[in-house]
C-alpha cells in the first residue's frame, strides 16, 4: 500500500464501500429466497419490493443491469405461475 494520505483515505473508503455493497447483496438475495418459498397472494405482494431492491442493486452498480432484467424476469414468471 502506498503512503499517500489520498491513498490511504481511497482504500479506507473503498473497505467502506465494499462492505456495504455485501450487505445489500445479501439482503437482496435473502429476500429473492424468501419469495422463491412464498406462496399465492403473498408472492405477489412482495414482487415489487423485491424488484426495487434489485433496481438498486444495478442502479449502485453491484451487479449488471442484465443480470437485475434477468432476475426480475425469473421471479415474475415464477410468482405469475404460482398463482
Amino acid at each position: 500500500m502506498a503512503n499517500h494520505k489520498a491513498t490511504k483515505k481511497d482504500v479506507r473508503q473503498a473497505a467502506k464501500r465494499r462492505e456495504r455493497n455485501k450487505y445489500y447483496g445479501k439482503t437482496t438475495r435473502n429476500a429473492i429466497r424468501d419469495l422463491k418459498a412464498a406462496k399465492g397472494n403473498e408472492a405477489s405482494e412482495q414482487l415489487p419490493g423485491v424488484a426495487s431492491m434489485i433496481d438498486k442493486l444495478a442502479k449502485r452498480g453491484v451487479i449488471h443491469k442484465n443480470k437485475a432484467a434477468n432476475l426480475k424476469s425469473k421471479l415474475a414468471k415464477r410468482v405469475a405461475t404460482a398463482k
